[in-house]
């Protein structure tokens, strides 16, 4: 199944997420498990949260993925939803 995660950054955290980036970026590499990804912007073109599909077995594999996501653990956003996507195009 397919999963949308969508975090929204901490209010002036964007330090936060330069510093995990590298260790975010490589999570993702390792563990196989995502479709498609990228930064959400502000109207400055700064990065202020993440956009993520997951391709997993189930609810509790994103729940996971994403309690683990270096992001995550370094306490970047300040809201994480999980809901399942479908996708038509592309």
């Amino acid at each position: 199944m397919r999963i949308a995660l969508i975090a929204h950054d901490k209010p002036n955290a964007l330090q936060t997420r330069k510093d995990n980036r590298a260790a975010h970026l490589a999570y993702i590499q390792e563990t196989g498990v995502v479709e498609q990804a990228g930064p959400l912007l502000d109207g400055d073109d700064q990065m202020i949260g993440s956009l993520i599909i997951l391709g997993v077995d189930d609810m509790a594999a994103a729940e996971q993925w994403a309690a683990n996501d270096p992001y995550a653990k370094a306490g970047l956003f300040s809201s994480v939803t999980l809901t399942a996507w479908n996708r038509v195009i592309g």
